[in-house]
């Protein structure tokens, strides 16, 4: 095995504080050296990063271009006007919301723009593959509001639209939230859009994860079916850890009162130049390439994998995502991610539908593909990332560490032909 020469470029940091910047130094060692398949992960550009570090982390800004509290902003306003109108125009919309400082807060502006407490509201249930924020009881939206919850059929792992129809015309919520974090099928926006039309709700598609897919057009577009749309800016969409409140004009003021000053106040002006510049890239013919082989990567490697006896949740993947359940192979989804960790592949355990295993120690795996497709590896590699895979799951049950440490050597062998993008190395 080769060993990458590691170059540190941070020496104010390490001047300033070595501890942290040895820690750092870490993490870039590990993001180089290790198969990184968690879905929501992957890599930003050297020019993302460069625009998450400059002095627009100095400067103070609430309000809106044009209609700012604070003096100074004649440059400020200029770069969230750019990252509004490159949303706009990458995504389709209306307006666009770029300040959300992630997530969850832009699912909670959701929320204050549409509902009152204690008003019903509908999304997925999360062992089903949906997101705490889509009023998940544990979750402020599910304590604040009435959470009532959908999933997907036990034969075929999809959403059933008949129950999705029945129980929205039955319950009346003011917002129904379709999207979520472990969906490995293309999300049927028309069908909502019908549904929320007939019940009287505002749709919102929570795109978080498939927001690059969208740009790049591997996956069709809520725009035409509904309301208003939330992403964050990472995950597939490759920009910083941000997020955007996407809508019609109707809904604009309403959006833009929630966000600020409903729930925030300053944005994190580093992160919206960053969230600029992923926009750009997101806008080029290089990124519709990458979004397609994302998606070509996963069905490739679901594929390998159903040729190796695993067992995918509905039977594949049409985006990012795929969704193992480990039980025929008789290794817990929680076991099986900590020693593919152990052999430099890094997934998180997960629930999968109707998972008799409580969610701390689960039966499944979530993988995807945007990371090791940010590298360059191409569907031709994606046998031999399922090899890997299978030889990491049968050590994680036979307790076999040699052969853990085996697969990690050959990992690492790999991917010093494939340098991460923004990665010092």
């Amino acid at each position: 095995m080769t060993t990458p020469q590691h170059q540190y470029t941070h020496p104010a940091l390490a001047a300033a504080d070595p501890e942290l910047a040895a820690l750092v130094g870490a993490e870039e060692r590990l993001q180089a050296e290790t198969l990184r398949l968690i879905p929501s992960e992957n890599y930003v550009s050297a020019a993302v990063l460069e625009a998450s570090g400059t002095v627009l982390q100095n400067k103070y800004s609430e309000g809106y271009p044009g209609r700012r509290y604070y003096e100074g902003q004649q440059n400020i306003d200029q770069v969230e006007t750019l990252a509004v109108e490159r949303a706009k125009a990458v995504f389709g919309v209306d307006h666009a919301n770029v300040q959300p400082y992630s997530g969850s807060p832009a699912n909670l502006a959701v929320y204050l723009a549409f509902a009152e407490p204690g008003d019903t509201v509908m999304g997925m249930a999360l062992p089903m593959g949906g997101h705490l924020t889509h009023g998940w009881g544990v979750s402020a939206t599910g304590k604040w509001f009435r959470g009532v919850q959908y999933g997907v059929r036990q034969d075929t792992g999809l959403i059933d639209f008949d129950e999705v129809r029945e129980l929205a015309l039955k319950e009346r919520p003011k917002v129904i939230f379709c999207g979520g974090t472990a969906l490995p099928r293309t999300i049927d926006f028309a069908a909502f859009g019908e549904i929320a039309r007939e019940a009287g709700a505002v749709l919102v598609a929570d795109v978080a994860h498939i927001a690059g897919l969208i740009a790049g057009g591997a996956h069709p577009s809520p725009v035409p079916h509904v309301d208003v749309i939330s992403t964050t800016t990472h995950k597939t969409l490759r920009g910083p850890r941000g997020a955007m409140l996407m809508s019609r004009e109707e809904h604009a003021k309403a959006l833009d009162k929630a966000v600020f000053p409903g729930l925030q106040g300053g944005p994190h002006n580093q992160t919206t130049a960053a969230i600029a510049v992923a926009l750009r890239e997101a806008s080029l013919p290089s990124f519709r390439d990458y979004a397609h082989a994302v998606v070509a990567n996963a069905k490739a490697l679901a594929e390998a994998l159903l040729a190796r006896g695993f067992d995918l949740v509905s039977g594949g993947t049409d985006n990012h995502l795929i969704l193992m359940d480990l039980t025929p192979k008789q290794v817990p989804g929680k076991i099986a991610a900590k020693a593919l960790d152990r052999a430099g592949i890094v997934v998180n355990y997960n629930t999968v539908p109707y998972d008799p295993r409580k969610p701390f120690d689960p039966s499944g795996v979530r993988i995807g593909t945007p990371s090791l497709t940010s590298r360059g590896l191409t569907t031709e590699h994606m046998d031999q990332v399922a090899e890997w895979i299978d030889r990491g799951v049968a050590a994680a049950g036979a307790g076999d560490e040699q052969a853990l440490a085996a697969v990690r050597a050959e990992v690492a062998d790999l991917l010093t032909a494939f340098p991460a993008p923004g990665l010092p190395v």
